[in-house]
């Protein structure tokens, strides 16, 4: 082996030795990093705390203890679980189905989170800490797949890592536009969870992943806050479709806190910090043209060179793979150009460093990337610059390489070139005007004043007029024509432009022709969309004028309140006000035979003719019922039978049923799956126990039960529907609370301001509301 071979050999190995210790080095970094973020996310999912309150903590946990920061956060995590999970048992029976799981206890929360934890400290990659949350939720929840969405720039979402999807599909959500309804975007915006688990109402509301297939049925969306901003959002889905229930939703909360911290350290490369003097030479290069680096020499200890690290460089700077100035600075050259070790080019940069100017001859360079071969010729020159070197470049691309890109240019462009001398009658054109206009080569090109003569007799005249402007008066042409290829119409441009002679006589014209087809075809199908989309709307908004004209008909609002069987009765309705829907809300306050009354309070989902058309039948259909003697739990069971056989309905509602005996002021009800009414009683206020009862439509053979209780002289009695709580991210048991304390504010005698402090900003559903009062004796 030769001195140069041996140096070149030596060289090399250094750089491996040095990149193998390096990255050594970052394993270890990333494992500390790694359990110190999940031992501030298990304080964060533990306590409620902030990032930086998390880390605060631990670091004055250690100080007491006299430990250090990664003893402390090991001891953290150790006091998570008291013992290591059992074993899982081969023969045990597989996850329950959603309707059949139980309700998690807070220790089995705690151990939940302590085996992921444990297990996040072996997570590198996005991808692995996808298929960690997976292996870890399933078994507990039903969970099915596992997404990780992060922010961009301008809103939009890219999906960095998912479990349990069909490459397929993760390809086709991959990058999300910064659209509406898209479930991730909103919960990182609002940084508040995201609980779907009513399918049909959510894919109205929602862009759902997985649709039309219908595979997930439920679906958690959660924010994942990491140094103070959240910008990262966990996607938990499920096939069952049910409602996650408060435990469930307080471990997935945990996790998505436990995972933030970890998520933030993964695949994030540190950037080298330049000095003061790599900063001053930068500020210089930012304003130089050209490709200009500062390499600044990597000594052994002996002082020999045995690299050079890129600290500065100008904008323009590019090399052989493609990165660019700032993508350049911190890489090291023989790491990032092995093949220079030995070469002259090394020998002249060292030359350099001993004061003697480096400009070498033009040389080939080639790098083999992904088993392709990259080669260009460069002629450098290097020049000694303080402690460092200041390296230019100049690349030589010869005539084939630019014609080449030239020809490229124009196939993918669609797009040809073509030049017409007025003097010498001389006419050429590159070979895509040949294909785009459909001519054979062999019959040559066409004069100037004869290329009307291959447009659509319908466009030739337009054409010819612009010919004749541009070779008149040197006037820019720009005009669209159309030709006949075989059996098809192709929608072409031409752009042209005139050279003159001193005495402003146009003697040569140059410009493109350029086939349009594709953007044209675009185009039309884009009207013939919104033509569609104009008389879909149309429909749209006669069919909300009609269900909106039957909703009236069908369900007369008194204007003021009603005295009936000794009772005082006030209706509230107010439609959803974004205005887009009619829903399914309805009311009844009746008079029956024998001195007694019927309230009904229901709602029916979906909106729309269906949705009133199905209100209309039940509501009439209730009040028959229950005036022909029938008991509430019969009709209700009967109601059930009607909605389950219609034809014409697939739909569901929920429903509440009270007859009410003014001499014994006894009030019987019954409801099936609908919210509970609020009895106020001496300032005091709360929810009646409600009696069994499924929603209409969900079950063959449901069962119903009634309950009973007594109204008093001064009672407030108020029957409605969800509209008036429910709020998108809020669990239910908030909204029915929010209630309780708006009815203590709002005072015994107002409706108005009682629905005032209930119905802040838009809202998405109908409100429907029965306010029932007893009367005092003086006022009877």
């Amino acid at each position: 082996m030769d001195t140069s071979s041996a140096a070149e050999t030596a060289a090399l190995a250094k750089v491996v030795s040095r990149q193998r210790a390096e990255l050594a080095r970052l394993r270890d970094s990333l494992a500390t990093s790694a359990v110190v973020e999940r031992a501030k996310g298990a304080l964060m999912a533990t306590t409620g705390c902030t990032p930086d309150a998390a880390h605060e903590a631990l670091v004055r946990r250690a100080e007491a203890g006299n430990r250090t920061l990664l003893e402390e956060c090991w001891l953290t995590l150790g006091a998570l679980t008291p013992s290591a999970p059992p074993a899982p048992d081969p023969g045990a029976e597989p996850p329950a189905p959603a309707g059949e799981r139980t309700a998690l206890a807070v220790p089995e929360v705690a151990e939940i989170l302590g085996r992921l934890g444990k297990a996040l400290v072996r997570v590198t990659t996005p991808r692995e800490l996808a298929g960690t949350l997976l292996e870890h939720l399933a078994p507990r929840l039903g969970a099915d797949a596992v997404l990780l969405y992060r922010r961009l720039p301008d809103n939009g979402l890219e999906l960095v890592a998912d479990a349990g999807v069909e490459a397929a599909l993760a390809d086709q959500w991959r990058l999300v536009p910064p659209l509406s309804g898209i479930a991730p975007l909103e919960a990182i915006k609002a940084g508040e969870p995201l609980w779907l688990g009513h399918y049909a109402e959510d894919r109205r509301r929602y862009q759902l992943i997985g649709e039309p297939h219908g595979r997930w049925r439920s679906r958690a969306w959660l924010p994942m806050t990491a140094g103070g901003g959240t910008e990262a959002a966990l996607g938990v889905l499920r096939p069952d479709l049910s409602a996650f229930q408060p435990a469930d939703r307080e471990l997935l909360t945990a996790v998505a806190r436990l995972c933030a911290g970890r998520l933030s350290t993964l695949d994030v490369p540190a950037a080298p910090v330049p000095s003061d003097f790599s900063r001053a030479v930068q500020s210089v290069l930012d304003a130089l043209p050209g490709a200009v680096v500062l390499l600044t020499p990597l000594r052994s200890p002996g002082g020999t060179v045995e690299d050079y690290r890129i600290d500065a460089a100008t904008p323009d700077a590019m090399d052989i793979l493609g990165r660019t100035g700032q993508e350049m600075i911190g890489a090291h050259i023989l790491e990032s150009y092995p093949s220079v070790a030995g070469e002259s080019l090394w020998q002249g940069y060292l030359k350099a460093l001993g004061g003697e100017p480096y400009e070498g001859e033009p040389f080939v360079y080639e790098e083999i990337v992904a088993g392709v071969p990259l080669t260009a010729t460069y002629s450098v020159r290097a020049a000694a610059l303080g402690d460092g070197l200041l390296v230019s470049w100049l690349r030589h691309d010869t005539e084939e390489r630019q014609e080449q890109r030239l020809s490229d240019m124009q196939r993918l462009g669609n797009l040809g070139w073509a030049n017409w001398n007025l003097v010498t009658r001389q006419v050429t054109w590159s070979s895509q005007v040949y294909t785009i206009l459909g001519r054979d080569p062999g019959r040559g090109a066409v004069p100037l004043d004869l290329l009307p003569d291959l447009v659509l007799p319908e466009d030739a005249h337009t054409l010819a007029r612009g010919v004749a402007e541009l070779a008149r008066t040197g006037r820019r042409l720009d005009v669209p024509f159309r030709i006949r290829s075989g059996h098809t119409v192709r929608h072409l441009r031409a752009v042209a432009e005139a050279v003159n002679a001193p005495d402003g006589t146009v003697v040569e014209v140059h410009g493109f022709v350029q086939d349009l087809t594709a953007q044209r075809s675009a185009e039309l199908a884009l009207v013939d969309s919104e033509r569609a989309i104009l008389v879909q709307r149309g429909v749209l908004d006669a069919e909300r004028a009609l269900a909106t004209r039957l909703q009236h008909a069908l369900l007369p609002m008194p204007s003021e309140p009603v005295r009936l069987c000794g009772l005082r009765v006030e209706v509230a309705y107010l439609p959803a006000q974004a205005g887009i829907h009619v829903g399914g809300d309805w009311f009844s306050a009746v008079e029956l035979p024998g001195d007694a009354a019927l309230f009904v309070v229901g709602d029916v989902a979906g909106h729309g003719v269906d949705a009133v058309a199905t209100m209309a039948q039940l509501r009439f259909t209730a009040k028959g019922m229950v005036s022909t003697g029938s008991s509430l739990t019969g009709a209700l069971a009967r109601l059930n039978f009607l909605l389950l056989h219609s034809r014409d309905s697939q739909s569901t509602a929920t429903l509440i049923l009270a007859r009410y005996e003014p001499a014994e002021r006894r009030l019987v009800w019954a409801q099936a799956g609908h919210l509970p009414p609020l009895l106020v009683r001496d300032g005091e206020v709360r929810r009646l126990d409600r009696p069994d009862g499924m929603l209409l439509g969900a079950h063959a053979e449901p069962s119903y039960e009634s309950a009973e209780f007594r109204l008093e002289p001064g009672d407030r009695l108020l029957m409605y529907t969800d509209g008036l709580v429910e709020r998108p991210g809020e669990d239910i048991d908030a909204g029915l609370t929010r209630l309780a304390e708006a009815v203590r504010t709002a005072g015994p005698d107002s409706l108005a301001a009682l629905l005032d402090a209930m119905l802040v900003g838009e809202r998405r559903d109908d409100v429907c509301v029965l306010d029932i009062r007893v009367p005092l004796e003086d006022e009877e």
